[in-house]
C-alpha cells in the first residue's frame, strides 16, 4: 500500500511581495483590509488620524511572525499628509503597489435638501472626495515612472441607487466613480489599473457611531430585512475580500470598473409590488 506523504499545500499569499497603502485603515472596512493584505503577505503602511487605533493594530499584527506593518499619522485632506504617507512608504520599501483610498465618513444623516447644512456638505466633500483625489495624486505620483500599480476607492452603492442616503454622501460617492473612471483612462497607459468598491451598508464604526450603538442591533435586522439576497449579510470582511481581488494580479486586466457589493440591492425596486400586496392584490 503506497503511502501519501505529501503535506498539505500551503497558504497561497496572492499579495506575497506587494506594498499596500489603507487610509482609514485602523478601522472598519480599513482595519479588515489591512488584516487581509497582511495574511496575503503584502507590507501594509496603516493611514488614519486614529492614532491610538492604528498603534495597536500595528502593534498586534507585529507580533505575529512574518508580518510587516506600518502605521503613519495621515490626514487625507491634508496634502503634505498624504504626500508623507506616500514617500514614507517609497523610502521604505522601495515600492508602492497598492494605494487603496478607503478613508470616508458619513457625515449629518438628515436627506433633505432643506436640512443639509453647507459646514456638513463641504467636510463630507473634502474627506470622501478631496481625500481620494489627493491619494490618486500621489500614488500615481510614484506609479507613473514604475508603469505599473493599483489604484482603489471606497465607493458606496449610493453611487448606483437614488434616494438611499443624505445628498452630501450621495454626491461625494458618485464623484469617487467619476474620478475612478477619468484615471482609468488617463494612467492605463502607464499599467496602472483603477477601481472602485461600492459596499451596501456594513455594521462599521462609521454607521453605528452615526445612528449610535444602541442601535447596532436594529441597523444589523434592518440589513437583514431589507436584502435582495436572503441568508447572508454584506461584512467588512466580504469588502476587504473585493479590494482583494481587486488589488491582486488574478485581477491584472480588470480595470475602470465600480464594483458593487449590496447582493442585487440596486437592481430591484419592490415599491410597486409592496403596494399591491398593502391592497391584498
Amino acid at each position: 500500500m503506497q503511502m501519501n506523504n505529501s503535506s498539505p499545500s500551503p497558504f497561497a499569499k496572492r499579495l506575497q511581495g506587494k506594498v499596500a497603502i489603507v487610509t482609514g485603515g485602523a478601522s472598519g472596512i480599513g482595519e479588515s483590509t489591512v488584516r487581509l493584505f497582511t495574511k496575503h503577505g503584502a507590507k501594509v503602511v496603516i493611514a488614519d488620524v486614529q492614532d491610538d487605533q492604528g498603534a495597536s493594530l500595528c502593534q498586534e499584527l507585529l507580533s505575529k511572525p512574518g508580518n510587516v506593518v506600518m502605521y503613519v499619522h495621515c490626514d487625507v485632506t491634508i496634502d503634505s499628509d498624504v504626500q508623507n504617507v506616500v514617500d514614507t512608504t517609497v523610502s521604505k520599501y522601495g515600492k508602492l503597489d497598492i494605494m487603496f483610498n478607503n478613508a470616508g465618513i458619513s457625515g449629518d444623516l438628515d436627506d433633505t435638501i432643506m436640512g443639509s447644512g453647507l459646514n456638513n456638505l463641504k467636510r463630507v466633500i473634502e474627506v470622501n472626495t478631496f481625500g481620494s483625489f489627493l491619494g490618486a495624486k500621489h500614488a500615481a505620483r510614484v506609479m507613473i515612472p514604475a508603469k505599473k500599480g493599483v489604484i482603489l476607492f471606497t465607493s458606496s452603492v449610493s453611487s448606483v441607487t437614488a434616494g438611499y442616503s443624505s445628498h452630501a454622501y450621495t454626491m461625494s460617492k458618485h464623484t469617487v466613480v467619476g474620478l475612478m473612471k477619468n484615471l482609468c483612462v488617463e494612467l492605463g497607459q502607464y499599467g496602472i489599473r483603477v477601481n472602485c468598491v461600492s459596499p451596501s451598508p456594513v455594521a462599521t464604526p462609521l454607521l453605528v457611531d452615526a445612528v449610535g450603538m444602541e442601535m447596532k442591533v436594529v441597523v444589523e435586522e434592518s440589513l437583514r430585512a431589507s436584502a435582495t439576497l436572503k441568508g447572508v449579510m454584506l461584512t467588512v470582511e466580504d469588502v476587504a475580500e473585493a479590494a482583494l481581488y481587486l488589488g491582486s494580479d488574478e485581477a491584472k486586466f480588470v480595470s475602470g470598473v465600480n464594483l458593487v457589493l449590496d447582493g442585487g440591492y440596486s437592481t430591484t425596486n419592490l415599491s410597486f409590488p409592496t403596494m399591491l400586496k398593502s391592497f391584498g392584490l
